[in-house]
This record gives structure tokens, C-alpha cells and sequence, in this order.
């Protein structure tokens, strides 16, 4: 088989010439690039002859992959799978595994660091003392005692609950259903527009689906406190950003903090969230740390050791 990694996932060279001796020995080939390239020409050169292909979330369309005859299997080092043309891959037999779990403590700790920064103005204070000034009259926000909604009860969400309930918090949560593990923890499960009415926070932790897409709709931003703040480490189209922007240009809502956007970062000078006050902006790096990345390296892996020893390659 003809395995490719067609980008770096944080990996080292000489990890990769580790793997690469490793399947040599079963009698694979494996190529691997050490540069990121997203644009399809490429891609199609790097995937054409390939078997097997390693990729993050690198979008991959209908375009690419009708360029890969020989492919058979994708092993994706992320955890959403909307990047893919799944459609093309159930017809044309190609199985598809996410990496599940592997950046739960990374985007839970990053959400909780974006509730802080938003709370706290850490990063506009940054600025401010780099400027030459002081505190003035600024007073910020404690976590503690807050209500927090947490749409979205999966492993990141259930893990963010944990994290607040050490701080102090009290949560509120909405999920398609309920898990016991959540509820002993002492949230408390509602709908969500009870939940956006109620919280001082709310942290979103949903797939990308076409149920999903503008959960976070006009209507609902309008049913938040003026004093809430929404934080988004989840998906971009999760929210409609245009509504948000507007929402914090009236100061219909206090702040938002975000990690994800309708495309991937770099973003347009232009794009309205970057244009609304009281907004952290982060460019998509919840999932981006190194024990994450050390993580995912050995799920993806060890994910195409497993379909090599399925029986599924013939």
C-alpha cells in the first residue's frame, strides 16, 4: 500500500522517518510532506497515487478526490469531518475515521481561557499597559458564580462543565439528549432558548451538521442578557456571525470570544467580528497544543496500522 501524509501535524521529521522504516518493514511505501499546502493542484499531486492518505482538516473536495483512483482510506487528524466530501467517499467506497478525543483537554481549557480573557479584558489590557497607561477605573468580571450554558454535552462540552463546576459555576446544558455523567455533575439540562435567556456564558460545543448550521441564530443572540457573553470554540457556522458582530456593535450583548469562523483563518481586514468591540478573536487554535498534537499523532497512526491489518486493503 501507498501511504501518504500530505502535511506535517506537528510531527517531527524523524518521527516521520520512524513510521516511514516502520511500514517499509511490512512492505508499504510511506511518503510524507513537511510543508502545508491547501490549494487542489497540490493536494492532487501529493494524493493521486496514494492508498491510504493522512490529512487534518485540510478541506478536501469532490475536485481532489476524483484525481485519487487508487484511494481507499482517509485518516483524519481532527475531530469534525465537514471538511470532506463525505457524499464522494460513501460512492466511491472510501472509508473515512476522525481522531476522536484527542484535543478534549486542549479546546476545554482554551474555552475556559476565552470565558477569563472575556471576563477580564486580558487581552485589551495587554494593549493598554504596552501603551503607556494604567488600571484607571477598570473593574472586570470573576468566573465564579456565574451561569454558564453549554450547548452541547459530548466529551469537550462534559469536560468544560467539569472545569466550570471547579470554578464555581453553575450550568446550565443543552444536548439532542441527556447524559447521566453531565447531570451528576451537577448541571442542569434545559432548551436552549431557556438557556440563552439565562446564562451570563454561553459555550458552544456542537458538531458542524445541517441542524447545527445558525443554531445560534439572530433570534437567539437577541434572547441573550445584556450583560452575557457567547464564547465559540466549536464551529463558525455554528453561529450567524454577521448577527453576532451586530449584536456586539449595539451592545445588545457584552462580549463574545472566538476561535472559529465561517473559513479558516487567516480572516478578511474586513470581516465584521473583526470590526466589533469587545471581542476576542483567535485564529482556530482550541485544538492546537502539544499534547494534543503528540495525541493525535499516535490515533491517526495507529488508526492506518489497524485498516492494514483489517483485511479491508485487498
Amino acid at each position: 500500500m501507498n501511504i501518504v501524509c500530505v502535511e506535517p501535524l506537528g510531527i517531527s521529521q524523524e518521527h516521520f522517518e520512524e513510521l516511514k522504516k516502520e511500514f517499509a518493514n511490512q512492505g508499504h511505501d510511506f511518503h510524507y510532506y513537511l510543508d502545508r499546502k491547501e490549494d487542489a493542484p497540490t493536494l492532487i499531486n501529493r494524493m493521486k497515487e496514494a492508498d491510504i492518505v493522512v490529512i487534518s482538516n485540510i478541506k478536501l473536495t469532490a475536485e481532489v478526490l476524483t484525481e485519487c483512483a487508487r484511494l481507499r482510506y482517509l485518516s483524519v487528524a481532527f475531530t469534525g469531518l465537514d471538511h470532506i466530501d463525505l457524499d464522494y467517499c460513501k460512492n466511491h467506497n472510501i472509508a473515512v475515521q476522525n481522531a476522536a478525543g484527542y484535543s478534549t483537554t486542549a479546546v476545554s481549557e482554551l474555552a475556559i481561557g476565552l470565558m477569563l480573557d472575556a471576563l477580564r479584558h486580558i487581552t485589551h489590557l495587554d494593549g493598554t499597559i504596552r501603551q503607556g497607561e494604567g488600571r484607571g477605573n477598570f473593574l472586570g468580571r470573576e468566573l465564579s458564580g456565574k451561569t454558564v450554558g453549554v450547548v452541547g454535552t459530548g466529551a469537550i462540552g462534559t469536560a468544560v462543565i467539569r472545569l466550570l463546576k471547579a470554578f464555581g459555576c453553575k450550568v446550565l446544558a443543552y444536548n439532542r439528549s441527556q447524559h447521566e455523567e453531565v447531570v451528576a455533575l451537577g448541571a442542569r439540562y434545559t432548551d436552549l432558548d431557556t438557556l440563552m435567556r439565562e446564562s451570563d456564558i454561553v459555550t458552544l460545543h456542537v458538531p458542524m451538521t445541517a441542524e447545527t448550521h445558525h443554531l445560534i441564530s439572530a433570534e437567539r443572540i437577541a434572547l441573550m442578557k445584556p450583560s452575557a457573553i457567547l464564547v465559540n470554540t466549536a464551529r463558525g457556522n455554528v453561529v450567524d456571525i454577521p448577527a453576532l458582530a451586530q449584536a456586539l456593535t449595539a451592545g445588545a450583548i457584552a462580549g463574545a470570544a472566538v476561535d472559529v469562523y465561517e473559513q479558516e483563518p487567516p480572516l478578511p481586514q474586513d470581516h465584521p467580528l473583526l470590526q466589533a468591540p469587545n471581542c476576542v478573536c483567535v485564529p482556530h487554535i482550541a485544538f492546537a497544543s502539544r499534547e494534543a498534537f503528540d495525541i493525535r499523532a499516535d490515533i491517526v497512526f495507529d488508526h492506518v496500522r489497524n485498516f492494514l491489518h483489517s483485511g479491508n486493503t485487498k
